[in-house]
């Protein structure tokens, strides 16, 4: 919790910059709602690279995040309006073949996390108030390879499925804008005068959740001031890769951002996973992960030409 309240103040200061840079366009409480819901689904994170690790777990997560935004988008839920591309019929074979790959990432069998050894779990403020136990274990650790495998799978289903809906506030209000709704006359149709909003929700979602974490450790909270800078940059290009997002949502629309942005993430974790974690193993899960992969660019490209 703490290096997500880091990361997320991180995200905020990207967003008061970008705010300047814009000139304090309009405040829409509204969209802060976005904030809340993408800070609730990063509450998971953690609980995902213990239990099947960085390559498998962001790999379920982004073809999720890519369906949720495809879908609200396209068939226009939650109110928003429906965005219908020049070529429809790539869009939905796009999609199609996002859920054929997300079904196919279950079959890739991760070891997750590996072990640690006890001077890597030793709390880093062995000698003050705040952190006195000899471990940093946690309920994960209790739980057997089928019961991590259900869990970290599960969890990663559910963040996606919030990432794939933070954008829909914005998208709410600019469409009722638009429809001249009373509640929202006035408000901009430039995606990134909405960050600063949303991005203070972030951060406001993420100090609660975090002061919440305290009161249950009984003010004893585990701090660690080694990830506080690698905290705060991961933040910053989060925050700056999110602007071009909204940007991105702007002039292609969400329909079509949404599965060409997502499937990049996939590949890069996919990567340190196999190389640099060794989280994925053996030969069948190598090729498990190449055809689930090679689905997902393909509608990725797809959905991205339905636009042309």
């Amino acid at each position: 919790m703490f290096f997500q309240w880091i990361l997320c103040a991180a995200i905020w200061l990207v967003s008061l910059i970008a705010n300047i840079i814009l000139h304090s366009p309009q405040f829409w409480p509204f969209a802060m709602l976005g904030g809340f819901i993408w800070a609730t689904g990063n509450i998971t994170v953690v609980p995902i690279l213990k239990t099947i690790g960085l390559g498998l777990g962001l790999l379920i997560w982004a073809s999720f995040n890519l369906l949720m935004g495809w879908a609200s988008s396209t068939f226009g839920w939650f109110g928003i309006d429906k965005e219908t591309p020049p070529r429809p019929y790539l869009s939905y074979i796009g999609a199609a073949l996002c859920v054929l790959s997300a079904l196919i990432f279950f079959f890739v069998k991760s070891e997750g996390v590996p072990s640690r050894s006890e001077s890597e779990t030793t709390p880093l403020l062995s000698h003050g108030t705040v952190n006195e136990s000899p471990s940093d274990a946690s309920w994960v650790d209790a739980l057997n390879p089928l019961k991590k495998r259900l869990i970290g799978c599960g969890l990663a289903v559910i963040a996606g499925l919030l990432y794939g809906s933070s954008f829909v506030p914005v998208l709410y209000i600019k469409d009722c804008a638009k429809r001249n709704d009373t509640r929202f006359v006035g408000a901009s149709q430039f995606d990134l005068d909405y960050v600063f909003a949303q991005f203070s929700g972030i951060f406001l979602t993420s100090t609660v959740y975090f002061l919440i974490y305290c009161a249950v450790m009984k003010n004893r909270p585990k701090i660690y001031p080694q990830a506080v800078l690698p905290g705060f940059v991961s933040g910053i290009m989060w925050g700056i890769a999110t602007c071009c997002w909204f940007l991105a949502n702007h002039y292609l629309s969400a329909a079509v951002s949404f599965p060409i942005i997502t499937a990049v993430p996939g590949l890069i974790a996919a990567f340190w996973g196999v190389v640099l974690f060794k989280e994925i193993k053996g030969l069948k899960n190598y090729i498990t992960l190449i055809v689930a992969f090679c689905f997902v660019v393909a509608g990725s490209l797809t959905t991205a030409f339905s636009k042309v």
